[in-house]
């Protein structure tokens, strides 16, 4: 049994991607179970400028998580795309005279 570069570069990108979503994951539980904390105080300008910076911050993981979720999960799919190519022959089709 042969194995050619297109099967080696697909279950390369293959093993990428599902190594990108796993830390992708295990990044994402990280950050679920972080430690959280409420803010309070009396003075409602005070408390907006300190509970404006956790939701920033909170927001930029979430978008980064996002796109790294996104990246992998496309190198995934062509990965498996390449492997499947690879395994399904080419149709012969007959000639018209």
């Amino acid at each position: 049994m042969k194995i050619d570069r297109i099967e080696i570069s697909g279950l390369a990108v293959l093993f990428v991607g599902v190594a990108l979503l796993a830390f992708t994951f295990f990044s994402a539980y990280g950050f679920l179970v972080g430690k959280l904390s409420i803010l309070a105080s009396a003075d409602l300008i005070q408390f907006f400028g300190a509970a404006l910076a956790p939701i920033v911050e909170a927001t930029i993981r979430i978008l980064y998580l996002a796109i790294m979720g996104w990246i992998s999960s496309i190198l995934t799919i062509r990965g498996v795309q390449l492997l499947r190519k690879e395994a399904v022959p080419a149709a012969v089709t007959p000639m018209l005279k």
